[in-house]
């Protein structure tokens, strides 16, 4: 391969690998002289001269005219009787610049010299890729699957770079066959063995938050603020937003009208339901809000322990806690308070304290029961054996016995 061939091919591989030519010249000297360093053992006394743009290589090896007999060093060194071959005019003393030719390397050097090559491409191009995709941490990407795993999911981006979607940053109800298109955002970028791992995720909050970008237009114009997003990716999901303007409801501009706005964001996080809530410095209306749809009397805030003990009409208890426990759980995570929720006082007549099931239901159970906020058997009553289930750990033998114990008291 002559000096222009391969100037031409790596010229055109530098076109599919977004390498600027200033960069691509500096590679090609860089490897030029490694080889010229293996050939003559230094490049200290070597021109390369590099010209992308018209396919131009050219290596030039400056050697010290010394007498006949004096030389010490052949690969910096050339005795008068050889260099007046060259050039008859020159005397001792002078430098004599030699072209040396691609074809003056053995072919094995050739071979070594285009695999260095390609190898310090890809290590550019590896950079490049870390480069840009670092600076997109946060953003969205769109990608297409390319391969299923067990544990995570191959998807390529427009240029064929590879993300990565581990099972953990995915939605549980997500489901991936080759050929699908994905949106997800870039969670975290990192070199491992010399090669960009690029992790993208479907659960962050971050994701919902760029496709709250991309849906409403006041949170992409900076109009309106998202203040803090908390999930249960898959099932629920609050957003608290708050706008600058007075003239803007940030919660109806992100809902929609008829909800519209907000419908494709729910079928992009698999019906994932999403409440939006004002966001306020207002600790007592924070809570309040932030345990719709259920509509709270009163609150009692501790403020050195971040507790909050929050008093409701009894048909609100289950809408407060919700199915699962997601609606307490997230207003918990979003308010940055331990919420309890109790029935109100004064319309516990007919109510009776679980502690006077003391003969009947075993202590170890009843502290289970008041330890997820059930103090009362209509407390317990509020909650379906699923939920009693799930948080508290109770077998389901248990559970239903201790509803039958209850229900017999109360009627």
């Amino acid at each position: 391969m002559n000096a222009q061939n391969l100037i031409e091919s790596f010229s055109e591989f530098k076109e599919f690998k977004n390498i600027d030519r200033e960069t691509m010249m500096n590679v090609l000297e860089d490897v030029f002289r490694t080889v010229m360093q293996k050939q003559y053992g230094t490049d200290e006394n070597v021109d390369v001269i590099i010209n992308i743009d018209k396919g131009d290589l050219e290596l030039w090896r400056n050697r010290e005219i010394v007498k006949d007999g004096e030389i010490e060093d052949e690969n910096l060194q050339i005795v008068y009787s050889e260099a007046v071959k060259i050039e008859p005019d020159f005397e001792v003393g002078e430098e004599v610049s030699e072209q040396i030719f691609l074809k003056d390397f053995g072919r094995r050097q050739v071979l070594a010299l285009r695999q260095t090559l390609s190898s310090r491409i890809m290590d550019l191009e590896k950079k490049d890729v870390y480069d840009r995709y670092e600076d997109r941490i946060g953003e969205i990407v769109n990608g297409e699957i390319y391969q299923v795993w067990r544990n995570e999911v191959l998807v390529l981006d427009g240029e064929e770079n590879e993300l990565i979607l581990p099972k953990s940053e995915a939605i549980p109800s997500d489901y991936f066959k080759k050929g699908d298109s994905i949106r997800a955002v870039v969670k975290s970028v990192e070199m491992r063995n010399h090669n960009p791992l690029i992790i993208i995720s479907r659960t962050a909050p971050e994701f919902l938050a760029r496709l709250f970008d991309q849906e409403v237009p006041e949170v992409s114009d900076g109009l309106i603020t998202i203040k803090k997003i908390v999930r249960v990716p898959g099932e629920r999901a609050k957003v608290a937003v708050e706008s600058y303007d007075e003239r803007i409801d940030p919660v109806g501009a992100c809902v929609g009208m008829k909800g519209a706005r907000i419908h494709g964001i729910v079928r992009e996080l698999k019906n994932e339901n999403i409440d939006v809530i004002n966001f306020t410095e207002n600790t007592q209306l924070f809570i309040s809000r932030s345990l719709n749809p259920a509509k709270v009397t009163s609150i009692e805030i501790n403020e050195d322990d971040k507790k909050a003990n929050v008093y409701l009409h009894p048909d609100q208890v289950s809408l407060a806690i919700g199915r699962g426990g997601f609606n307490i759980r997230l207003a918990s995570m979003i308010t940055g308070y331990e919420i309890d929720v109790y029935r109100n006082v004064d319309e516990l007549d007919d109510d009776v304290e679980l502690t006077e099931f003391g003969d009947e239901i075993e202590g170890w159970i009843i502290d289970q029961l008041k330890s997820i906020g059930c103090d009362t058997a209509r407390d317990v009553l509020n909650l379906d054996v699923a939920d009693l289930i799930k948080r508290t750990d109770l077998e389901e033998e248990t559970v239903v016995d201790v509803i039958q114990i209850i229900k017999a008291e109360l009627e």
